[in-house]
């Protein structure tokens, strides 16, 4: 699949996720399989203040290209300043969010929000569009409230202002994440525009992405949530998608992957806020393992790089040695 110039290796793609979609996140998807990642949603205001933190978002590395950044705004001016901000930070796709649902995005006018108002929407693709070279695509949701599908309209004013590509979530503002999310209106929404649509919603296993593609006709397939913990769910996705079977994950990769996280966030933001950071963020690999709780309970007191990584591999060779029982078990009872 292109997104105008950009070629995707498959048709996977990771959604942007507010405080977890960084670079160290972006790597560990990446190397699972995924065929475009996409950074956290990144204020356009923040950008055109200087804002190191927010400048420091942006940053992305030659490991996981093609990347997206993702900008979100309510002020054209200051989108399309901000998306050439993200251009020469070395974005391959620069992504502008019509979709958050978060109420205190909603309030400043953007996200969601504009999706009430098509000719502000208008005003900012046609300036972003004017402002940068590299493909521009939108994410959108299928419209503010059930009572109109905002959503074709604005994917109309979206093809016709030079997009690319469009990211469909179809439920609506106010549903945020509740109720299902209504895959028919992708496939209208495919039939109506003729640029790539990129699927999103109740992908949370990798047969879930092949139903959208064959129920729907989309281009690609837009996972968010699923990929937390999991991120081998790209690759997943793409053996079914070849008629293989699912690849599984065992105990050595997943255990090499949480130290590569640690190592690469290190790196990122340093020892002291990553450590912090990883003590919620290393219990998304081990749920439903045995033990867990307790793995959980002593990553909370982790300062160090060292210390997590001892603690790491202590966990898994517990695991390993509880295979090892369970096996000769097995054996002695046949």
């Amino acid at each position: 699949m292109n997104i105008r110039n950009i070629k995707l290796n498959n048709i996977t793609v990771l959604a942007p996720l507010a405080g977890i979609t960084n670079l160290p996140f972006r790597l560990i998807v990446k190397e699972a399989g995924c065929g475009l990642v996409c950074s956290e949603m990144i204020s356009s205001n923040a950008l055109s203040y200087g804002s190191k933190k927010t400048i420091d978002m942006m940053h992305t590395c030659a490991e996981e290209k093609p990347v997206s950044v993702q900008i979100f705004g309510a002020d054209p001016a200051i989108i399309a300043y901000a998306a050439k901000m993200a251009q020469e930070a070395g974005a391959d796709i620069l992504d502008i969010n019509f979709g958050c649902s978060v109420k205190k995005i909603l309030k400043s006018g953007a996200g969601a929000a504009l999706m009430k108002e098509p000719e502000k929407t208008k005003a900012i693709l046609t300036k972003t569009r004017a402002a940068v070279n590299i493909p521009l695509t939108i994410k959108i949701r299928s419209g503010w409230d059930p009572t109109g599908k905002d959503a074709f309209k604005i994917a109309q004013i979206a093809e016709d202002c030079g997009v690319d590509a469009i990211a469909f979530h179809p439920r609506t503002a106010t549903q945020g994440f509740i109720g299902k999310s209504d895959w028919s209106l992708i496939t209208r929404m495919k039939q109506q525009v003729s640029v790539p649509i990129i699927g999103n919603g109740d992908i949370s296993e990798p047969k879930d992405a092949i139903d959208m593609l064959n129920q729907t006709g989309c281009d690609a397939i837009m996972v968010g949530r699923a990929a937390i913990g999991n991120p081998w769910i790209f690759s997943q996705i793409h053996a079914l998608l070849k008629n293989e079977k699912i690849p599984l994950v065992d105990l050595s990769r997943r255990f090499n992957t949480m130290k590569k996280y640690v190592a690469a966030s290190v790196e990122y933001i340093g020892e002291l806020h990553a450590c912090r950071m990883m003590r919620s963020r290393l219990s998304w690999f081990v749920k439903g393992l045995p033990n867990s709780s307790r793995f959980r309970k002593s990553i909370t007191k982790i300062r160090t790089l060292e210390e997590a990584e001892t603690l790491i591999d202590e966990y898994f060779d517990f695991l390993l040695e509880k295979e090892k029982a369970d096996s000769l078990k097995v054996e002695g009872e046949r």
